[in-house]
């Protein structure tokens, strides 16, 4: 596959992320300890253990309360300054100081959505969206939870045939997703296109909001057993955001999705076990990717066309894999200057608490307003602790920085009409360049049609992306502006 590689794009950046390499993080992704109640509708919540140790050894301070968790629960790191007195104006959130690992856990929410199979939805900027179809849970319809799919079943036997034409990259697969585990391979970094040792990009990426002192805001994750209260939130301030989301999740929690959705939020692919992408056979991406998209477009009706790669893993194979899908990949933005990576999930894992974490990133927007272009933040709603530090303190402090910032959902950030986010309202023949012949549902029946479809395909067999629509004219100017900041 042909990805134009941006010539000085990111080159500068020479260390690797530490959220693309905390082991920590690989670990604690899977489940918060707070669970709700299911119903046939929905896959059982999942379970999990929980041990936890500070990898900061330059502070130290009184061990944290007692999780709900069966694991271990170790001392956190404190911080002292400003930051330690701080309280959110939310209620329902705890002050900053008692945003710790192991901190009592709060209420359970539930969606407050409810509709039947067969609604109509009407979203902004969507007048032709499906009917929802009424997602009901079936035990053996779908692959365990959390683990990675299996390779052998007819429905990725159907997926892969979207690779056939394509030329993929033929790149070994990384050992675990991590530079030191792969020096050879971090070495060659540039010319893998990975993102993870360097933060190499393409311009098929997108990577930041084109308009100066704007925030792409989105969550990983999940739907987690806390993203209603996030929702509520996000709905009393009128603030739309993109959520990537796991497959694993869609199943456990499909309401919550729905809610996500009929409340005008962008929804969007991140695989089904939040695995590194870059360590998967080209089989195992196809899974990845392919059961996480089935699980969106059976509750939803729709087919989400972009994708964030867990830990931003993503190198030209898996890059090439996830076009092929008709799935364009999205990170948050990463500078000399720091990455906007809110670092939510170093609290959940007990590497920080609360007061670091919202000071670390307070310090990198404080860089922000010296970029030429917005930018896209990582943060997580798959954790209490994670929308709490969001609803009460990161997203407020966005809202009264001085410059003000502009909060919205990334498709709207960089100017994607919202039909173009789903493949069957997608109306545009090169975002994503569209094939005929995709089986969402993995079924053997090649899915109806889309709008895009109507208009006629793109011609390229080799799955080169073509830059006709303003979307990616907007994207590429992003990208070059980004190359002569470095």
């Amino acid at each position: 596959m042909k990805l134009q590689a941006l010539a000085a794009l990111f080159a500068a950046v020479g260390t690797a992320n530490a959220h693309g390499l905390n082991p920590r993080h690989a670990h604690i992704h899977k489940r918060q300890d707070a669970t709700t109640s299911t119903s046939s509708t929905e896959a059982p919540a999942a379970t999990q253990t929980t041990s936890s140790s500070s990898t900061d050894t330059s502070t130290s301070g009184p061990a944290a309360p007692a999780s709900t968790s069966t694991g271990t629960v170790a001392a956190v790191p404190t911080a002292t300054g400003s930051y330690a007195t701080l309280s959110a104006t939310v209620s329902d959130v705890p002050a900053l100081s008692a945003l710790t690992f192991g901190m009592p856990s709060g209420p359970a929410y539930t969606a407050t959505t409810t509709v039947a199979s067969g609604y109509i939805p009407t979203i902004s900027g969507l007048p032709d969206a499906p009917a929802i179809p009424g997602f009901v849970f079936k035990t053996g319809e779908w692959p365990a939870q959390d683990r990675a799919p299996p390779t052998d079943s007819a429905e990725v036997k159907e997926w892969l045939k979207e690779l056939d034409g394509i030329d993929i990259p033929d790149l070994e697969p990384t050992t675990d997703g991590s530079c030191a585990s792969d020096l050879e391979f971090a070495q060659d970094a540039a010319a893998r296109g990975w993102w993870t040792c360097g933060g190499y990009t393409r311009d098929t990426d997108i990577v930041a909001c084109p308009d100066k002192l704007t925030w792409g805001v989105s969550f990983d994750d999940g739907p987690g057993p806390q993203t209603p209260k996030l929702l509520e939130y996000l709905d009393q301030k009128d603030i739309s955001a993109t959520f990537f989301v796991v497959g694993s999740r869609v199943i456990e929690r499909p309401a919550v999705l729905v809610q996500e959705y009929l409340s005008g939020h962008e929804i969007s692919v991140h695989t089904w076990s939040h695995t590194h992408l870059t360590q998967q056979t080209n089989e195992q991406i196809v899974a990845e990717l392919g059961w996480t998209r089935k699980a969106i477009k059976e509750v939803l009706g729709v087919t989400p066309t972009t994708m964030r790669p867990p830990y931003g893993d993503i190198d030209d194979r898996v890059r090439a894999i996830a076009l092929a899908m008709g799935l364009i990949p999205v990170i948050w933005t990463r500078t000399p200057a720091g990455t906007f990576d809110t670092n939510d999930w170093a609290v959940a894992a007990g590497n920080v608490n609360g007061e670091q974490c919202v000071e670390k990133f307070n310090n990198i927007l404080g860089n922000a307003t010296t970029l030429d272009t917005g930018f896209i933040v990582l943060a997580h709603d798959l954790y209490e602790i994670t929308v709490d530090l969001a609803i009460g303190y990161n997203l407020e402090m966005a809202q009264t920085h001085d410059p003000a910032f502009s909060l919205m959902a990334i498709g709207q950030c960089v100017n994607i009409p919202t039909t173009d986010l789903y493949r069957e309202t997608n109306t545009n023949t090169s975002f994503p360049y569209t094939t005929k012949a995709t089986d969402v549902d993995g079924d053997g029946t090649v899915d109806t049609e889309t709008a895009a479809d109507t208009k006629g395909s793109s011609s390229s067999t080799d799955g080169a992306m073509a830059l006709q629509s303003s979307s990616f004219f907007c994207l590429v100017a992003v990208a070059a502006a980004f190359s002569l900041m470095l």
